[in-house]
């Protein structure tokens, strides 16, 4: 039997790789996004049959809620990843507590929403599951001009590790992945946004800051979150994985120069 799948922020970029390679499996893959024209693509999949996409919010619980039930009508739902993100700033001697504080729930509140989903609905087909909560290299060391950001994701590991103790007895994995650099669309836009000078300035920035010479393939990114919701990571539970090419064991600091 086919099983599902849930992915939020699976539009696009890292979501997006992690939505086919789930489909790939031969699963169900449903994709929460909030912008409709990010879906645009699951029609034209090869395997469209086995993509759904529900737009809306991550955050709210009812969008969830209705993921999971599309989901459970194509198979056992097996995996949740939440990967949804919001990628802006706001500096605490500038903005009020109150804006950075929303900030940080719209990073932290889909991954909390999604997990709560997850668990019931695991809990309530009594056959486990697996959670996997899409983190960066910044929750343990962050950089300037990503507070909210940084200590959403802080907090993203936080909950992972509580899961996994809280319902690793009832069968529910959760663990995360930590992102170094990634080459998606939006990191592309901002090089493409820059003179090619500074371009070129950032490439080799970032080159030196990953030991393996470059940064990350978002295919990469879904090859490990598939292998953390299959079974062979079974005895796998509550760990934050680094996939960041080194990046967090070198431990460079971006600003030193």
């Amino acid at each position: 039997m086919s099983t599902s799948c849930v992915v939020t922020g699976g539009g696009r970029g890292v979501g997006r790789a992690v939505v086919q390679r789930l489909v790939a499996t031969g699963a169900t893959a449903v994709v929460v996004e909030r912008d409709a024209d990010a879906v645009d693509w699951l029609a034209g999949h090869p395997a469209a049959d086995r993509l759904v996409a529900v737009i809306g919010d991550a955050g709210d619980e009812q969008v969830a809620q209705h993921a999971a039930d599309l989901a459970e009508r194509s198979g056992p739902l097996t995996g949740w990843v939440n990967n949804a993100a919001v990628f802006r700033d706001a500096a605490l001697h500038s903005a009020s507590a109150d804006a950075v504080l929303d900030l940080i729930g719209q990073n932290l509140r889909p991954a909390v929403v999604g997990a709560a989903v997850a668990v019931r609905r695991f809990l309530a087909a009594g056959a486990g599951g697996a959670i996997v909560n899409v983190s960066s290299h910044q929750a343990r060391r962050p950089v300037s001009g990503a507070l909210p950001y940084s200590t959403a994701k802080a907090a993203v590991e936080g909950l992972t590790r509580a899961l996994a103790v809280e319902y690793g007895r009832h069968g529910i994995r959760a663990n995360a992945v930590a992102l170094g650099s990634i080459a998606t669309e939006r990191h592309g836009d901002f090089l493409a946004a820059r003179e090619p000078t500074q371009a070129e300035w950032i490439d080799a920035e970032l080159t030196r800051l990953h030991p393996v010479g470059r940064i990350g393939t978002v295919d990469e990114v879904a090859e490990a979150v598939a292998y953390l919701l299959s079974p062979a990571a079974s005895f796998i539970n509550g760990v934050t994985l680094p996939v960041d090419g080194g990046r967090a064991v070198l431990g460079l600091d971006p600003e030193a120069r």
